[in-house]
This record gives C-alpha cells, structure tokens and sequence, in this order.
C-alpha cells in the first residue's frame, strides 16, 4: 500500500466515534477550538482531518490523547444552532496518518499523510469477501437488530476495503476495536480482522442464546410446579384429604368466623386467606401473609370479661391490699356505680402521679382485681421509636404490631385494665415522636378506631380502662396530659407506712427469709426509728429493703444459735442496721431571735427548715446563702422591701438599711431549695432580727408573701403538715387561701396541730413573735 503527499488541514478531534472513509455522518461540535477548526477549513477547501481522542472524558485533549491514525473528510454542509452548537456533515475521503502538529490558541492545524487504498481486487479478495458477507448474513440471523436492508446495501459494495469499513460500522464494538481496523491500512488484513471480529461477535450470541433458553427452561420448570401442586390441591379435595395448605386454609377460615370480628375485618382476612392460599408455601410472602393472619386471629375482637360491679367488694379488695391512697379508690368505686347504672360507661383513662415507691403499679393490679378484668402492663421508658406503639408497615422485614395491639393479644379480651407504665419517660428523635402517636390511644373520641400501621384495620379501645403511671408530670407533653385524668399519689404519711410496714411489708419480708412471727418482733418505736432514721422516700420501697436488712441479720441469729427470738427496739436497732443514715427537722429547744422554722416540700415528702438571718455593722447588703433558687432568693427580696416600706409601723429604725449588712442563711447548703413558700418564714426572721422579739420554738408556717404583704397560697399542705407533726412543732401558720387543703390532712395530724389562717403578714407576726421590741436593737 504506498503513501502519497502530505498535506495540512485543521484536525477536529472526536469523542465517542470515529468516521469511516466513505461514511457520511451529522456531527455535533461545541469545544471552541473545535469550531474554529471548522470555520478554517469552511474558508479553504472544506477539507478537515477527524481523529478520535483515547478518553472520552476530557475536554481538552493534548496532542497525546488523540489517535494518530484517522480520517480526512470533506464537509458538505454546516448548521449553527441556537444553543451555539454547530450541526455538520461531513463525508469520509481516505485514511490519513498524522505527520506533525501545528498548535495555536485558536486551533490545532496537522499535517498528514495519506494512504492510497488499491481498488481493484484478486480472487483471495473475492473469496474473503464472500466469507465476510456470508458470516455477517449469520450474526445478523442470530442478533435480530439489523435489518436485512442493511445486509443488501452492504453486498451491493464492490470494493473490499470499504465493504469491511461498512460491516464493522455496523456492529456493537468498543471504540477501541472500531479503531484498529481503521488503523489496518492492509485490505486483506482488514478482511481478515472484520471476519475475526464477526466470528467472535457470533459466540457470544450464541452464548447470551443458551442463556435465555436456560433461563427459560427454569420459568417453565415453576409453571410446571405450579400447575402439578393445583392438581394435588383438586385431588385432594376430592379425596377429603385435610392435610397440606387445603386443611390449613380450611382452618383458618373456621378460626376467622369464630373469632367475632367486624365485617370489614373480617372481607380483608378473606381477601389475605385467597392470596395467601394462591401463593406458593416456598415463597417469602406466604409466610408473612400467614403472620398477619394469626395475628389477626389472635387478637381480641369480641371476648371480654364480666366487671363484678359488686361495690363492696371491690372497695374490701382495695383496702386489704393498698393502705390509704382514698382518692384512686374513690375514683374506681365510682366508676363502678356508674357501670352498675348504665353499663356502658367508656373505659376511663386514668394516670397515677407520684414519687417512686408510692404503689401506682401494683395499684392497677388491684383495680384490675377489683374489676374481675384481665391486666396487661407493657413498660414505655426509654421508648423513642413511634412504630413501638404503631407498629411497622408490612413492607418491612420483620415487621410486627406496635405495643398497644401486641398488649391486647396478651390481654386476650376487649376490656381489660391496660397499664401504661413509665409514660414521663418516653423521648424522640428522628425516628418519631412516640408520645403523638399515644394521643390517639387515650383519647376516648378516638380510641374506638385505633389504627396500627401493621393490622391496618381498626382496632376498638373504647372498652379499654387505661392507667397510666408517671413520676414527673412536667415532662408529659401538654396535649397527652390533656387527656388523661390525672391523681396525684402524694406519698405516705409516718403513720400509713407504720400501718404498712406492719400489715404488709414485714409479714412479706418474713415470709422470703423463712421466719416464724414468734421469731421475729419490731417494736412500734423501732419501726418509726426505720422510716425516720434509715429511710427518706416518699413511698415505702427503701422501708421495705431495710426490714430486708433486719430480716437477714436475724435470720442469721437464729441459723448460729444465738438467740430463738428477735425483738428489735430502738437501743439494738443500730446493731441490725447500722448508725443512723438521715436527721429530720426537730423544733428549737427554745425562742430564739432571727430563727425562724419554715415548712417545705421535697420528692420524699415533707422536711422543717430553719431561716437563719444575722445583722452586722454595714451598709444595707442582702447576703443570701444555703444554696438557694432564683424563685427563693425573690422572696427574700420581696421580704426585704416589704419590711423597708413598713419600718414605721413595725417599730424598726427606718434607715436600718443603711447601717446593717444583712446575711439571710437556710441551713444544710449542699441541698438545693427553691420555691416561693419560704416568703413569709423569711419575712418574719428578717423582723424578729430587726426588732428583737424572739420567734415563738412551736411554731412553724409556710406561704408566699408580695410586697404589700398580702400571703399568697401554696401546695404540698399535706406533706408540710406532717413533717411539722413530726418535728414536735404545735402550730402552724398557713394561708387562707389554703383552708380547702386541711380535709387532706390525716386525722391524727388535725388533732394534734393547730392550724392558723393568715391572709397579712401582720397575722403572721402576731401569732409568731414573742416578746416585746428589744430597744437595744
């Protein structure tokens, strides 16, 4: 093949295709220098060089990325489009072999070689080229993607090395294969290369063939499974054969009928029961649509339990097993009444507020008793997953029913007490917010049509009595609280866990230690010495693990033969249990001047407090310590201002602020104490100090005083009364305000405390100061 002359011409390079000689192809141009490459050779013979570059991926190839070997072409027509692309077509001249770049800014100009390609052909050409045709007619047979005028137009072509050309542009090769044969110049190698390239392309077909029959073949084998297990299916019916999925679907469809479910409950089992019984058992959705069947069936739709709506005999079940806590009982006995009256009452929604310790939970067990209902109690602390209490869809793998449904399955009935234990410490995050998810649960409009993501259907909860039980109100989101009626457990008095301990906790304890009653005695004494000295709780959990405590020490006693009988009393009772663990606020011993006891509320009940102020030399500086809160330091200060604008009438010297620093101190300063309730204890120190006259030692108060001295109302009466009666204090000051809490008070307290009504602080002075003015202050 001999070369010809060299020529110069703009080079165009090309990405993704290359141009045959002969071929005539639309070309898309958008590079810059691509362009210009154009728009020269539009200027002097229409004549450019196409070279294909090695990546598709760059934009501006060198001059190393570009195949040296191409095609010169002529380009017979230019189109610039609006999107500033330019649509050309060109037609392939002859190979051409690139001799030397010519690099500028604008473009990039070659010179290059040109290969003469001999058109007259031989009879090895000949027979080369009917071997080619004759293999190309095969892969087009094979491929089914040519057309048959394809193969026409290229048996109509004469010479060798275009029909080669022609036939590898039409075949599905990498760009890479397209390029050697344009880069094979020889006409009887190129034949050779496109009749290799055919053969290989065959075998492949021929290949991706087998593949389909196997795969086909495999199909036929499922029909064929399919169609014999439809025929086994028929025979056995015929034969009233109850085994294998007929039976089994035979069963299900009774177990559905007998369960009593809604209608439209009943159409979608059905409809699942027909799917179910048309997929085959190997199949991953059978098993799940079995799953949701049982759950289906298992589910209480209909059963429920007759309530014993005997009243007296509920209120003896709760006394016998829960010693005071009269609000939650009066609340089930009265729902008893009703449903004695109608029968049809909603099942309430209640929720048991309280300290730990307090028996919230083992209370819904009793009303569950009370009631003759079945109880189910499931856990929500921690839960912070809203699919926890919906459930998940059935599209997960895996999925199952929320809590609620998963808590009725166990229920077994539609009406039992449903205990939502825990409900203050639920939290979210990304996966959802499980408290919303429970609005609709407890919420008695709604709850009839409780929807879980799993059973899809609608669930009846109307019948259900919730309890809830939580110690921190204040972390309940507003509308969940919304719904539920809430009763405050406040804990127990000293009496009620003396009661307790002695009716319950003892005889339990003695019972798990294996202890007789005449081996084991607490004296009355020594138990108020347990809950005051070794326990400090609102409810009775720590009094029960120190009776724990007494119950193994003795038991070990008596196992060493020391002794046959126990009797624990106050002056042994630190050899069972150790020193003292806790002091509780006593009264003073005697009137004191700038003392003060205040009463305060803490999470294990009620605790004394005595306000401490001292005067010294200075120039009016409030100094306030003991660990106080921001609300408690406002009230020292409202105090403060009160006693400046009425130092007239109260007998102090008015300008008192202006020689005395005065340092107010609540004692035990690791605690932190915060509240409005110490306004008028602080108010009364501050003017025992300032006048001289002693604070009575018996008297104890607790309210909220404003600058105008009116005293404002507080809470925790109850707890605050009885840490009073257990400080040996004889008085107590409280607001007006709070006369309606006195019924809550227990009896024995009421009887032995006296309790003054104050609206002014000036009452408060009144009945707490002692004495008169001392002039030397």
């Amino acid at each position: 093949m001999a070369k010809k002359e060299q020529t110069i011409v703009p080079l165009l390079p090309l990405r993704g295709l290359l141009v045959y000689p002969t071929m005539v192809l639309h070309l898309d141009v958008g590079r810059d220098k691509s362009i210009q490459a154009l728009e020269k050779a539009m200027m002097d013979d229409h004549m450019i060089f196409l070279a294909t570059q090695k990546e598709i991926s760059i934009d501006e190839p060198n001059i190393d990325e570009i195949y040296r070997i191409g095609t010169l072409t002529r380009i017979k027509q230019m189109l610039k489009l609006p999107n500033g692309t330019i649509r050309v077509l060109v037609e392939g001249i002859q190979r051409a072999e690139i001799i030397h770049y010519y690099e500028t800014e604008e473009l990039l100009e070659v010179e290059i070689q040109k290969f003469e390609e001999n058109v007259s052909k031989d009879a090895e050409d000949e027979a080369l080229m009917r071997s080619m045709l004759d293999y190309f007619d095969q892969y087009i047979k094979l491929s089914k993607k040519i057309s048959q005028e394809t193969y026409a137009t290229v048996a109509d072509v004469d010479e060798p090395g275009r029909m080669a050309d022609l036939i590898t542009s039409h075949l599905p090769l990498k760009l890479k294969e397209k390029q050697e044969v344009l880069e094979t110049v020889d006409v009887k190698k190129r034949l050779n290369k496109v009749i290799d390239i055919i053969n290989n392309e065959k075998e492949v077909l021929n290949l991706e063939k087998k593949i389909g029959q196997r795969v086909k073949r495999s199909m036929e084998r499922t029909q064929k499974e399919y169609y014999l297990r439809e025929q086994m299916k028929a025979i056995q019916k015929e034969l009233g054969d109850k085994e294998g999925k007929t039976g089994e679907v035979s069963s299900l469809t009774e177990k559905i009928e007998e369960t009593g479910m809604p209608e439209h409950v009943k159409k979608t089992a059905f409809k699942e029961l027909e799917r179910y019984e048309k997929v085959p058992s190997s199949s991953a959705e059978s098993a799940v649509i079995r799953n949701y069947l049982d759950w289906l069936i298992s589910l209480p739709w209909s059963k429920a339990t007759e309530d014993t709506l005997d009243i007296q005999n509920a209120e003896k079940i709760l006394e016998d097993e829960h010693y005071g806590l009269e609000k939650v009982k009066e609340r089930v006995l009265e729902y008893l009444a009703v449903q004695q009256l109608t029968s049809s009452l909603k099942g309430p929604i209640l929720c048991l507020a309280g300290p730990p310790g307090v028996g919230k939970t083992s209370l819904a067990r009793s009303v569950a008793k009370s009631l003759n209902r079945n109880f189910v109690r499931i856990s929500l602390g921690g839960v912070r997953d809203e699919s926890e209490i919906r459930g998940h869809r059935r599209t997960y793998v895996g999925a199952m029913p929320g809590r609620i449904i998963q808590g009725m399955k166990k229920a077994s009935t539609i009406n039992p007490v449903f205990l939502l234990d825990e409900i203050d410490k639920m939290s979210s995050d990304f996966r959802g917010d499980p408290s919303s998810a429970l609005l609709e649960v407890l919420d008695p409009e709604q709850n009839h049509t409780f929807s879980d993501h799993y059973i899809e259907e609608t669930y009846d909860l109307s019948k259900v009595m919730f309890i809830a039980t939580a110690n921190n109100l204040a972390t309940i989101p507003a509308p969940l609280r919304d719904r539920m009626e809430i009763i405050t457990i406040a804990g127990y008095t000293e009496l009620e866990k003396v009661h307790i301990a002695k009716e319950h906790l003892l005889t339990k304890q003695m019972n798990a230690h294996g202890l007789k009653k005449s081996q084991l005695q607490i004296r009355d004494d020594a138990m108020k010495s347990v809950i005051r000295y070794y326990t400090r709780e609102a409810g009775v959990r720590g009094l029960e693990r120190q009776l724990a405590a007494v119950c193994r020490k003795a038991a070990k006693k008596i196992v060493s033969n020391e002794k046959k009988k126990i009797v624990l009393t106050n002056k042994n009772i630190e050899d069972f249990l150790g020193k003292k663990q806790f002091r509780y606020g006593q009264a003073e011993f005697e009137d004191q001047i700038g003392v003060a006891t205040g009463l305060a509320y803490t999470t294990v009940g009620g605790d004394t407090l005595s306000i401490e102020v001292s005067l010294s030399p200075g120039k009016g500086k409030l100094i306030l310590t003991g660990k106080l809160g921001d609300v408690m330091k406002e009230s020292a200060q409202a105090a403060f201002s009160y006693i400046r604008s009425r130092a007239n009438d109260l007998k102090i010297d008015p300008d008192f602020h202006e020689k005395h620093d005065i340092h107010i101190h609540v004692p035990e300063g690791a605690v932190p104490k915060d509240g409005p309730s110490a306004g008028i204890t602080m108010a009364t120190a501050l003017i025992s100090a300032l006048t001289g006259r002693p604070v009575r030692k018996e008297v104890g108060m607790t309210g909220e005083i404003t600058l105008r001295g009116r005293v404002l109302p507080i809470g925790g009466l109850k707890e605050k009364s009885l840490s009073a009666h257990r400080a040996g204090l004889t008085k107590v000051i409280v607001p007006k305000e709070n006369e309606k809490d006195l019924d809550d008070i227990p009896e024995s307290v009421r009887n032995e405390l006296k309790f003054v009504l104050v609206s002014q602080l000036d009452e408060v002075l009144k009945h707490a100061l002692a004495g008169e003015v001392n002039e030397s202050n």
